[in-house]
């Protein structure tokens, strides 16, 4: 008998669900059963494999080698199942879902799909903003725009853009602002005490971000953005997620320099996915990211 014919499919579900969501009740969510059913699936499908895969904390479930290991394998599994299942759905070609960070849907995406919609008529696109990076080919998501080094395995990943951040700041705090020195004597407003981007920012002026006061805390980078454009201090901002605030004046950019990071922005897919709406969504999504970074500094 082969291997996978003692083990039935939703226990192999199960244990992929609950390893990439990091949780019993967001994996049950997600399959339509209670957290107990699952918690008792998973328990039936570790004695039918003869070996623990979770180990049991008081948080949770949390996976062992093992089952780190066998997630990573079942994630892309259930992607091409998942993918070839969608195959008979009607509208599979001209439905995109798209998994994308909150923040960039709504400082950056947003504003631009009816271009996509205006350009595609016939391809209809949901946005599913979401902080958690949901992979392609499951959950019925076909594209993950994602921020990092693009080290996700199994998966097809093409880089659109590499980020650059620079400090901003409200029209009216730029005027006392001639040195750098000048620019850490004010409040620095930092997304939840974070100070992402300040030591590339500082480097090359030979400070570092310990070097940085105090300021304004907010628990999201869109607020952050609002908190500069009122006034409340300094911001050190993701190029793209700042561009339409600099374009408008709302925002500026005190002092000149804008420094790269080691991220970057990634279009990411199943592999083997053969969807025409993908390519044509990932040629238009590139198109217009060259043309909001068009008239940046270089």
């Amino acid at each position: 008998m082969q291997p996978l014919n003692r083990i039935p499919l939703s226990g192999l579900r199960a244990i992929e669900a609950v390893a990439r969501l990091g949780s019993l009740s967001s994996a049950a969510e997600e399959l339509g059963v209670t957290p107990g059913a699952l918690s008792q699936r998973i328990s039936r499908t570790e004695a039918q494999l003869g070996r623990r895969v979770f180990d049991r904390m008081g948080t949770g479930l949390t996976p062992n080698d093992l089952g780190r290991q066998m997630a990573a394998h079942l994630s892309h599994g259930m992607a091409q199942l998942s993918a070839a299942v969608a195959l008979t759905d009607p509208g599979h070609d001209d439905l995109l879902n798209v998994s994308v960070a909150p923040l960039f849907a709504s400082r950056w995406l947003i504003w631009r799909l009816p271009r996509f919609s205006a350009a595609h008529p016939t391809i209809r696109v949901r946005i599913e903003p979401v902080v958690q990076m949901i992979t392609p080919g499951l959950g019925g998501v076909d594209i993950g725009i994602r921020v990092g080094r693009g080290a996700w395995s199994g998966l097809r990943v093409e880089k659109l853009l590499d980020q650059r951040v620079m400090p901003v700041c409200a029209p009216s705090l730029a005027n006392d602002i001639r040195t750098t020195a000048d620019l850490l004597r004010l409040p620095v407003i930092r997304e939840n005490d974070d100070l992402a981007g300040w030591q590339d920012w500082l480097a090359p002026h030979g400070l570092s971000s310990k070097d940085v006061p105090s300021g304004p805390v907010y628990a999201d980078g869109g607020l952050c953005l609002d908190a500069a454009k009122t006034g409340q201090g300094v911001f050190m901002a993701w190029e793209t997620l700042a561009s339409d605030s600099l374009s408008s004046g709302q925002l500026v950019t005190p002092l000149p320099g804008r420094a790269p990071t080691t991220n970057a922005y990634w279009f990411v897919t199943a592999e083997g996915t053969r969807k025409p709406a993908i390519a044509r969504f990932r040629d238009w999504l590139r198109a217009e990211l060259a043309d909001t970074a068009r008239d940046w500094p270089t």
